[in-house]
């Protein structure tokens, strides 16, 4: 029955004469049909996990919850599920498009899921990466690092603009041969599995930390510690930092947020806090050059550093006065 229904919406998708919404409403609609069988066999997993971390984080005396810290996670993700509803069909139907110039014919099959797995994770690395050492994209990305929390539902705090642009990292996929929906499918799998890994109660999980993303892992991926900014970025596989020379191991304790936390939180702000900051930045600079670096440059560079080593402040926007010059340079020293 899947099999013959999934003939018939693609005998549909492939008419030529149905308006482009009805495609682009088709190709939603397919998709949710198989995001939400994993929805329904994730839910139980989380809360049941969720509903374990509570429990035993309050028995240790540990506080790892907050009401409000919970509710901003929960308003964070609804906004950010919305927006991805809304412009799902258009970039499911973008990738369908660049799907007919592929230059692979797979056979859907065991290998077929496996390379779209390893090719998912890889592309997403580098869009994480990119999200943290550009400021135009770290203003999207900060709102799922503000939370001065670390728990299995900070793992729903999405960065709410990041729709408008995630498919683009995921043309070259389509291009590779791999069908739109099955890219959005396998990308809702990984970041599934990404949500786990949001937590204090596990600790280091022996040989699978050379292989996969921990919460050990991604733990210092969240932390503000000089040493930790902008490292693991990977969300499945922990090899592409090891890869590309952004791994760090967790050694001391963590400290979760920003390093410039944020100031009289609102609904507002909570979204908007670091575009404000950019678009100060921008207003108050000397010339076009200073605004374009200022939009496309690495969070924190100012016009004021710009002569001393690039990473002088902080990645995230402001150094923290604890931090002496000796460790700054102990971690980022003159090239």
């Amino acid at each position: 029955m899947q099999i013959s229904s999934d003939i018939a919406l693609d005998a549909w998708l492939r008419c030529s004469i149905i308006p482009a919404f009805d495609l682009n409403l088709a190709y939603s609609i397919k998709f949710m049909f198989k995001e939400s069988a994993l929805i329904l066999v994730a839910a139980p997993i989380y809360s049941v996990a969720i509903a374990i971390e509570l429990i035993v984080s309050n028995l240790r005396a540990k506080k790892v919850y907050s009401f409000k810290g919970v509710l901003e996670n929960i308003y964070l993700s609804v906004i950010n599920m919305g927006l991805d509803i809304i412009i799902r069909g258009a970039a499911l139907l973008t990738l369908e498009i660049v799907y007919d110039w592929r230059v692979i014919n797979w056979t859907e099959g065991a290998v077929y899921w496996f390379a779209l797995l390893i090719a998912e994770d890889f592309i997403y690395y580098w869009l994480h990466r990119i999200d943290h050492l550009c400021r135009l994209f770290w203003a999207v990305h900060v709102t799922h690092h503000s939370s001065e929390e670390f728990n299995l539902t900070v793992g729903f705090r999405s960065s709410v603009f990041q729709p408008l642009y995630r498919f683009i990292y995921f043309m070259p996929l389509a291009l590779l041969g791999f069908r739109g929906i099955d890219i959005f499918l396998m990308y809702s799998i990984t970041q599934l599995y990404g949500i786990l890994v949001h937590t204090q109660l596990v600790k280091k999980l022996g040989f699978l930390e050379y292989i996969l993303v921990t919460p050990s892992h991604h733990r210092v991926h969240h932390a503000s510690n000089l040493q930790y900014l902008d490292r693991n970025f990977g969300t499945v596989f922990i090899f592409w930092d090891k890869l590309f020379g952004t791994f760090t191991p967790e050694m001391e304790e963590v400290k979760y947020g920003l390093t410039k936390p944020i100031k009289d939180v609102n609904h507002i702000s909570l979204v908007t806090h670091e575009w404000k900051r950019l678009a100060a930045d921008v207003r108050g600079s000397s010339s076009w050059k200073v605004k374009f670096r200022h939009i496309i440059g690495r969070p924190g560079w100012t016009e004021a550093k710009s002569t001393e080593h690039p990473l002088h402040h902080d990645l995230r926007g402001a150094l923290d006065p604890s931090i002496s010059e000796s460790k700054i340079e102990k971690r980022f020293p003159h090239k």
